[in-house]
Order: C-alpha cells, then structure tokens, then sequence
C-alpha cells in the first residue's frame, strides 16, 4: 500500500483548518505537486474529479504517510467515506499520480469528488487557494 497522499484543500499546508495539524502530526511534507483532474468548489471545501485531459491540473501537496494505516483511517472518517459513513459517499479514497515539482511521479492517495456537480463552480486554476469566483 502507498504511504503518500495528494491533498488540495483543506489539508493542504497553507490551510487553516484544523484537520491539517492532524496530517502534520501523522505526516511528513514531501512537495508540492499536481494531479490530472478538475477542481469544484463546493462550498466550505473543494472537490476533485480524475482527468486524462493532458491540460487540466489540480494543484497541492503530497505527504509521506508515518502510519498509513491509522492515518488513512482518521482521513477517510473526516473525508466522509469511513467504514461508518453512510452511503454513498461524497468522497473516495482513490490512487492516481502525482507530479512533484522536481518532475518526479510519486503514486499517492487522493480524496475524489463522487457527488452531483449541479450548481457547483469548476475552479479554472486548480488551486483552492486561487479560486475567483
């Protein structure tokens, strides 16, 4: 099993949210990265859905897990898609590609989007930081 996650919200080192400090404590900053994928906003956090679309780019960090294990476990309770969640699932835990920015390609964990896109906002940059909207 991996030891890396992609986040691109509200884990994200420059996120304010309290659920980073819990990534901090379980994890170690491995670089900034991007994924293939189209970022929404859905309200008080972002979502992600998986692209091959060459052009499209959804911007964050990856992690080296400490304990995968127990660190994905309190991820995927926070994410909403726990043993315990009710279903179906706003999110799930999937494994793609990240892109480092020193070129590398590291295979990661990433939370995505599995909900309605009705009324929700593409943000065009890929990054929640960036967001116009």
């Amino acid at each position: 099993m991996t030891q890396r996650l992609f986040v691109y919200g509200t884990l994200r080192r420059d996120s304010r949210h309290s659920m980073f400090h819990l990534l901090a404590r379980h994890a170690e900053f491995e670089g900034r990265a991007r994924i293939r994928g189209r970022l929404y906003d859905l309200g008080e956090y972002p979502g992600v859905l998986i692209t091959t679309d060459r052009s499209r780019w959804v911007h964050g960090d990856v992690y080296t897990l400490k304990n995968a294990d127990e660190a994905l476990a309190r991820l995927d309770e926070y994410e909403g898609c726990g043993p315990g969640d009710p279903k179906p699932h706003e999110f799930e835990r999937v494994m793609d590609d990240a892109v480092l920015e020193d070129g590398r390609i590291k295979r990661v964990w990433v939370y995505v989007y599995r909900g309605a896109l009705d009324g929700k906002q593409e943000i065009p940059s890929g990054d929640y930081f960036e967001r116009t909207l």
